[in-house]
């Protein structure tokens, strides 16, 4: 098995980001690997947006994403002031996308090893094991996928 040397924690703020977060610092800390937490902005959402400016709405697709993007940021500074993990060793990606084809490029991009993601995303259906996202990353990524499940 070759060294995890760095660990991709995909947020999706549902109520147990904090948890997924701690859970991802700590593996990285005990594996002395870098963490990159990664949000995805879904596409959906940002098309929403436009259909609704297409027809003449005074709203913005541009000052939805650039606003989105500010508030996960922030929220995501929130985490990691929570956490003692090095911030040398941790960087932040937001996109925009389709959440499993973004987290795919990401770990592509950025030379991953591993993933670090929640069961389920922000719907937190109960009678759903496994959200979409969380399904098709166990299936398909390129590298081994934890899921965090709390108790």
């Amino acid at each position: 098995m070759s060294r995890i040397n760095k660990i991709l924690v995909a947020i999706a703020f549902s109520k147990y980001a904090p948890d997924i977060f701690n859970f991802a610092a700590q593996l990285a800390t005990d594996l002395d690997a870098q963490l990159v937490v990664a949000n995805v902005i879904n596409i959906r959402d940002v098309e929403a947006i436009s259909s609704v400016e297409s027809l003449g709405y005074s709203v913005s697709t541009d000052d939805y994403k650039k606003d989105v993007t500010k508030e996960r940021k922030s929220q995501l500074g929130e985490l990691a002031g929570k956490i003692s993990f090095p911030k040398e060793k941790m960087h932040t990606i937001i996109k925009v996308g389709h959440p499993f084809d973004a987290l795919l490029k990401i770990i592509e991009e950025e030379s991953v090893d591993m993933v670090v993601m929640g069961t389920k995303g922000r719907t937190d259906l109960e009678y759903v094991m496994l959200g979409s996202v969380a399904d098709k990353m166990l299936r398909h990524s390129p590298v081994p996928v934890v899921s965090f499940r709390k108790k």
